[in-house]
């Protein structure tokens, strides 16, 4: 429907520059926006007051030459100038009803468009280091970034899904360590657990496993692990505790412990066993959550490629490294950053910024038209200095787009869950989705703003009521599936042509009110694609949803008479059709029967 009118415009627009009433060389957008007042017109366009200038007359005189330019259409009723200049669109009920037919013969198809031109997006997301299961904070990211890469997708554009996996780092050391401890206190070694460690049950369960496998291999006398160790809690002769040492130093010594007193080979197997059992666990949980991604790229890459350092020296010969107090620093703030930012510390370990200019460098290197990285909202001051050192390197900072993503709070029975990493104390993706279910997790989760708070309701995503947005939508995919089944219990036959033919039948006020939604459909994809909010496409579906829920409450569909039955049924089963693509696009599931 916009596109037609677009097309109108367009080809009034040549008219008038054939005629001289506009230069050639000028290029013109279409500026076309449904109207919030259908009393108004369906459409409307500024164009006239954006071309005024250049054609050199008053907005209002070009909107009329425009509109005798325009060539007929069977979809227009009238078109009407407005106030300055406005040029009013009124459709015919033509227009809407051929939306039903263009639904019914695209099919799964339908507002999908070539927009992206096929021009090559990466679109990286969770990417959470592997020290642990995912929590619903990342289920958030995990819903938002594979929905965002699904629109882009329907909008033609070639979508490269990818998980970066922070294998190389400090806290995977941490993580290391702490499983190599709770396997010495599961051989009944006494442990005394660093404060900094991570406590969660699944580092006991690696532990065990360890023990399983490899026995008492691993085993070392704990007065031997923690021998002359800076402090980390410092108690009295009861235990009591009486303040903490530097448990940052104290976690890296006992890493370092753990690598001379196990050696490189024992060491270098625990650390792989604890990357690849929650890798491995990660993995599994994202493709149960309908998330799967084209690539998991291990940063240690990265090093073996020699690209950070090959990175750093760029940066260096391009002046903008400089060595400060036996560190490295990137010249950050000459690009807009607050201040410069370490790249190498004084000890020769190169940091997760400079691992990560790498990163995004690569990422251009391979080819990718656009990058769109989905981060938590925590990260929001990393922007900055990445697109920072993306411009230091001769990059257009402006190809990086990073979405922030608010972690979701959830509330079960009205108390709110504490989730930590370390302690252990955090509900898991897993665990939610095995309370709510898929469905109305990956809705919930898209249901706001990315960067807006969401306190995700537990007791409303599990209801089967029209609160609960997800049954609600599912529920009128389904209403229709009922339909067809009542129609073939009943004799009834269909006939689509039969159905297409009769849809100016279609005139009571809900069909009206229907047809007009299902014809938004396409614009709605196209808006939350480009502008990166899935949640425009939640809202539409329930809107959508309502609207037909309404229309079936008053008008039966099934009726004697054969002409209106089949009309009515094309609109039920348009509509079924739109609901089943958006819900798709969003991930969640179009259920037959509830």
């Amino acid at each position: 429907m916009k596109l037609h009118l677009q097309t109108l415009l367009t080809q009034a627009i040549d008219r008038l520059r054939q005629d001289g009433w506009l230069p050639g060389a000028v290029p013109v957008d279409i500026p076309l926006e449904r109207s919030r007042d259908r009393t108004h017109g369906d459409f409307a366009s500024s164009l006239a007051l954006s071309l005024a200038k250049i054609a050199r007359c008053k907005p209002r005189d070009l909107a009329e030459r425009m509109v005798a330019a325009l060539p007929a259409s069977d979809r227009l009723a009238k078109v009407e100038i407005a106030g300055p200049g406005f040029i009013n669109f009124f459709l015919t009920p033509t227009a809407y009803h051929a939306t039903v037919g263009e639904i019914l013969e695209r099919g799964d198809a339908f507002g999908r468009s070539a927009l992206g031109g096929g021009r090559r997006v990466q679109v990286e997301f969770v990417s959470a280091n592997p020290t642990g299961p995912l929590h619903v904070g990342h289920g958030r990211g995990a819903a938002f970034g594979a929905t965002v890469a699904n629109l882009l997708e329907a909008v033609g554009y070639q979508v490269h899904r990818e998980y970066y996996v922070n294998d190389a780092g400090r806290q995977m050391n941490i993580l290391a360590a702490s499983i190599w401890l709770r396997y010495l206190e599961h051989c009944g070694e006494p442990i005394r657990f660093p404060s900094n460690g991570y406590r969660g049950e699944y580092v006991r369960t690696i532990a065990a496993q360890l023990y399983a496998e490899q026995g008492s291999a691993y085993v070392v006398p704990a007065a031997r692990v923690f021998a002359d160790l800076p402090a980390d809690e410092v108690r009295d002769e009861a235990g009591n505790l009486l303040g903490t040492g530097d448990k940052e130093i104290y976690i890296d010594a006992l890493v370092e412990r753990a690598k001379a007193l196990l050696g490189d080979h024992h060491y270098r197997y625990l650390f792989e066993r604890g990357l690849n059992t929650i890798l491995d666990d990660i993995r599994d949980d994202l493709r149960e959550f309908g998330v799967v991604y084209d690539e998991w790229y291990s940063e240690r890459t990265l090093e073996e490629q020699g690209a950070v350092n090959q990175t750093l020296h760029r940066l260096r010969t391009a002046g903008y490294v400089y060595e400060k107090e036996g560190a490295l620093w990137f010249r950050s703030s000459a690009f807009g950053d607050e201040k410069d930012r370490v790249v190498e510390r004084d000890n020769g370990q190169t940091t997760y910024f400079a691992s990560d200019i790498a990163y995004h460098l690569e990422k251009f290197e391979r080819g990718f038209d656009w990058v769109i990285d989905v981060w938590g909202a925590d990260h929001h001051g990393y922007v900055p200095r990445v697109k920072a050192a993306l411009q230091a390197l001769g990059e257009n900072p402006d190809r990086l787009d990073v979405l922030l993503v608010q972690f979701a709070i959830l509330y079960r029975n009205g108390e709110r869950a504490q989730m930590s990493t370390r302690s252990g104390e955090f509900v898991t993706l897993r665990e939610l989705r095995q309370e709510v279910g898929n469905d109305a997790a990956r809705f919930f989760y898209v249901m706001r703003k990315s960067e807006q708070h969401l306190d995700f309701d537990l007791d409303l995503a599990k209801s089967q009521s029209k609160d609960n947005p997800v049954y609600y939508i599912q529920y009128a995919y389904a209403r229709v599936c009922s339909v067809l089944r009542q129609l073939r219990e009943k004799g009834f036959s269909r006939d689509e042509q039969r159905g297409l033919a009769h849809l100016s039948q279609l005139s009571e006020l809900h069909e009206e009110a229907l047809l007009v939604a299902l014809s938004r459909y396409p614009e709605v994809v196209e808006a939350a694609a480009l502008s990166h909010e899935p949640h425009q496409l939640a809202h539409y579906l329930r809107e959508l949803a309502n609207a037909f829920h309404t229309y079936y409450n008053e008008h039966r569909v099934l009726v004697p008479d054969d002409a209106l039955r089949d009309a009515r049924l094309n609109l039920s089963l348009a509509t079924r059709q739109v609901i089943k693509n958006g819900l798709n696009l969003l991930g969640v599931s179009a259920p037959e029967v509830m």
